[in-house]
């Protein structure tokens, strides 16, 4: 399964690079692109799960890191209002 990874910029400019096992995940995002944080966490919810779900369809089993790349999010995104905005810097490969 092909993975990659997304590197993000944070509203209080940090950035961190973080893991799909899936190119599923430009399917809901693109590089270079920002969004409400509320918005991006939505769009994380679905994308990861869905990458979590291909994983599990072939080879029967759920993929433990993109449920560990959504709790990192999601723990990164409560410091961060529902309105400010993250930016996805780019997807590789």
């Amino acid at each position: 399964m092909p993975e990659l990874t997304f590197r993000l910029r944070w509203p209080d400019a940090a950035e961190t690079v973080n893991y799909s096992p899936s190119t599923i995940i430009k399917n809901h995002f693109s590089s270079g692109e920002s969004y409400e944080m509320a918005e991006f966490l939505h769009r994380s919810r679905r994308a990861l799960a869905a990458a979590s779900a291909r994983v599990e369809a072939a080879y029967g089993y759920p993929c433990s890191r993109a449920q560990a790349t959504l709790a990192a999010i999601e723990t990164r995104a409560a410091q961060f209002s529902a309105q400010q905005i993250i930016t996805v810097i780019e997807i590789t490969p």
